[in-house]
């Protein structure tokens, strides 16, 4: 779990831009240090548990897998729809 600080900021863009439609590449600098920080912490992965996160953050941006919360549970719901 981020530290306080770190917790306040990521609701903070979470709530003032990413529901607004803001994507700043400060707030992707953030976040991506923020995840930096919980792998120096021993995190082998981050959970993208608010979908707009993955708005801003992906893959690409961290050293450790992100798992993409409304990615995964659509997939979950079509393998559950389309299986036998």
């Amino acid at each position: 779990v981020p530290r306080r600080e770190q917790r306040e900021m990521v609701h903070h863009v979470i709530f003032d831009e990413l529901i607004r439609g803001v994507l700043r590449e400060s707030s992707r600098d953030a976040y991506a240090q923020i995840i930096a920080d919980l792998a120096d912490d021993g995190a082998e992965g981050v959970i993208l548990g608010c979908t707009e996160i993955e708005l801003l953050i992906s893959e690409k941006d961290t050293a450790i897998p992100v798992l993409p919360s409304a990615r995964l549970h659509a997939e979950a719901a079509a393998g559950f729809a389309l299986a036998d």
